[in-house]
């Protein structure tokens, strides 16, 4: 049987649902379960660890680790593996697993796959699918090395709701200073907006918006139904939107359970940062517009019309 280590995907000391959901996945394939936790004041996460789906919870609880850094979160992470004696280990799909996870199958000699959105065991080997080329191929790898380490792509896997685990701690020692790399200060966002990947839903703006007025009214749109608020790379490199915001194959890839793209034309580029998305609606002027191909309903109008008419109809449903 396969052993499954998830690194858990916590934030200002909540764990995020990406964990249930590559814990789900593991359990789908019918590999045994483990998880490891890494940070400072986490030590409440244990029962949450086992409820989302592991049988052991690797807990690496330190006040040095509540800020990320790369080389202790390897260190606690290869330490976890090698007690759980793990065939395959994934991280969801952050900044923070896509800096570990190469170092990690590095000190592991294990395959290290990006972008993953399915693994497959047949003939006792593994298997990975993962897009390419901007999402104009699928890819499907055979992994030739004994381990692998992987990044799960966001909304890849789905939870499973009555997944249960067993609660079975397992306390790492916490792992000495990294003297190559010191965190001196942590600039976070005060704008105190949404952060697109935990967004439910997240509305994103583009070039058809044309400038500011036309921004603050998606903007308000996305308030309206309390959502991320994210926008196309045009309306970055125009100087109108931070690059933070921005949804695609060079910024952040989103899967939530609305995608709302408004003034969008749907350049693969943006394509490749949200199709993974539940339900997308698209709004363009242009009934071409490639956004309507992979849209599950569009509305082709003139923005400055259509958002209007939908803030009301929200407030009426509200």
């Amino acid at each position: 049987m396969s052993k499954v280590l998830v690194v858990a995907d916590i934030k200002q000391g909540d764990l995020k649902s990406s964990t249930s959901e590559l814990l789900s996945k593991a359990k789908a394939i019918g590999a045994e379960r483990a998880v490891v936790a890494i940070g400072g004041n986490i030590e409440s996460l244990s029962s949450d660890l086992a409820n989302a789906g592991s049988d052991t919870q690797y807990i690496a609880n330190d006040p040095g680790l509540e800020l990320f850094s790369a080389g202790p979160y390897t260190t606690c992470v290869v330490d976890a593996a090698r007690q759980f004696d793990a065939d395959m280990i994934w991280f969801g799909f952050s900044e923070s697993g896509k800096a570990v996870a190469p170092r990690v199958a590095a000190q592991l000699d294990a395959a290290c796959a990006t972008e993953i959105t399915d693994v497959i065991l047949e003939g006792g080997h593994i298997e990975v699918v993962r897009p390419a080329i901007t999402n104009k191929v699928i890819q499907r790898v055979k992994i030739n090395t004994d381990k692998l380490v992987a990044v799960v792509r966001a909304g890849a896997f789905e939870a499973v709701e009555e997944i249960t685990g067993t609660e079975n701690v397992v306390e790492l020692s916490p792992p000495e200073s990294d003297l190559k790399a010191v965190i001196k200060e942590l600039v976070s966002d005060a704008s105190g907006e949404i952060d697109l990947a935990d967004a439910d839903i997240v509305v994103s703006v583009g070039r058809g918006a044309k400038d500011q007025a036309g921004i603050d009214l998606v903007k308000d749109l996305a308030n309206d139904l309390s959502a991320g608020f994210g926008s196309s790379r045009a309306m970055v490199d125009g100087g109108f939107m931070a690059h933070n915001k921005q949804v695609g194959q060079t910024g952040k890839i989103v899967a939530p359970t609305l995608y709302i793209a408004i003034g969008i034309s749907g350049a693969i580029q943006h394509l490749a940062g949200m199709n993974g998305s539940k339900v997308i609606l698209a709004v363009n002027k242009d009934p071409e517009a490639p956004i309507f191909n992979v849209a599950d309903y569009g509305i082709v109008g003139d923005l400055f019309e259509v958002v209007p008419i939908l803030r009301e109809e929200i407030k009426k449903l509200s």
